[in-house]
């Protein structure tokens, strides 16, 4: 029989990349979405193919006990979380409610459907549960690349609220013998990244200049580091982590960084543009407290699963940039795209 699978998020790009994975893979997969009538739904189905869907919300815990009962799942991927880091200011609190406490919510959800306690421990089949931890835990980091035992300090309260996510499901791992793991994954990027992102945000600026649709692209910080990997890529490391003999975390990523000055750079040379030509700099694009370096040690990663990255930073804003030119030249509106940045 296939494995079941249940995603939150679905309808983010990862989810999508997710459930695309999975259904290659054999599963069937289910999708947890805040009402049947998402718009965004619809749109997935026509890209992903055939993923159920339930009802279910981050903020309530009777509606994914209700869900998890119903999917009865193997696999439970938490990927639903308000994940545009500079929202995470001007919404702290639902931030923490939905990115934090969400994780809680849905670990009870599963102990409670499996019939967990500290007195009777789950048995061989139960469900594994998968958290999507973030490098925006490490924040001011403390060493450079950074590890599973680098220690966190979030700048940002969506870097806060994914540590809280990350410390309940060891907990929950340590307290109740369920498999929880978290991938504690860095930069992802993809043509389905939302259009708020810097890496789409910078794609799009440079095919709406080469197409005439615009003239400049504001950004802020060009002198930021990220370790940038492709999604898809990623996806399959989630996978593989809930395929383990026992529950480990792990730092998902390539060990390579850029700045977002040589991100623009080769987007807009993509583009048969010069960037200098059309990027304005813009303060209010500057976060309160910045995160300056964010750089990968995947070693665990590489030696235990067998992961590697596959599209490297070249290839994936090539990939965005083409995308964008596609998509831009056939009048579609980008926020029209079936991946939506509002995903939980």
């Amino acid at each position: 029989m296939s494995r079941r699978a249940l995603i939150t998020g679905i309808t983010g790009q990862d989810g999508s990349y997710l459930a695309e994975h999975l259904l290659e893979q054999g599963y069937e997969v289910w999708g947890l979405v805040r009402g049947q009538a998402n718009p965004h739904v619809s749109r997935l189905r026509k890209h992903i193919g055939d993923v159920r869907i339930t009802t279910g919300d981050l903020l309530d815990q009777g509606s994914l006990i209700s869900a998890v009962e119903r999917v009865q799942p193997d696999e439970v991927y938490n990927l639903g979380a308000i994940s545009y880091v500079p929202m995470s200011w001007q919404q702290a609190e639902l931030t923490a409610e939905v990115t934090g406490m969400g994780v809680l919510r849905m670990l009870e959800a599963i102990r409670v459907v499996s019939g967990i306690s500290p007195s009777r421990t789950p048995g061989r089949a139960q469900i594994r549960f998968y958290q999507a931890s973030s490098s925006e835990m490490f924040g001011m980091v403390r060493e450079t690349p950074q590890n599973e035992r680098t220690p966190f300090h979030p700048r940002s309260p969506y870097g806060v609220a994914k540590s809280y996510g990350h410390y309940i499901t060891q907990n929950y791992r340590e307290s109740y013998g369920m498999f929880a793991v978290s991938g504690i994954l860095f930069n992802h990027e993809s043509p389905r990244r939302g259009a708020e992102f810097v890496t789409r945000k910078v794609s799009l600026g440079a095919a709406r200049i080469r197409l005439g649709l615009a003239t400049e692209l504001r950004l802020g910080n060009l002198d930021a580091r990220r370790d940038w990997g492709y999604a898809g890529d990623y996806a399959r490391a989630m996978r593989l982590m809930l395929a383990q003999d026992a529950p480990v975390d792990y730092v998902i990523g390539t060990g390579r960084t850029q700045s977002v000055r040589e991100l623009v750079d080769f987007a807009f040379r993509t583009a048969g543009l010069d960037w200098e030509d059309h990027v304005v700099l813009d303060e209010q694009y500057t976060r309160p407290a910045e995160v300056d370096l964010l750089c990968a040690d995947p070693k665990r990663a590489r030696e235990q699963l067998g992961w590697e990255p596959r599209i490297g930073f070249e290839a994936l804003v090539t990939m965005m940039v083409e995308s964008d030119l596609r998509l831009l030249s056939e009048s579609a509106r980008p926020e029209d795209e079936p991946f939506s940045p509002d995903h939980w």
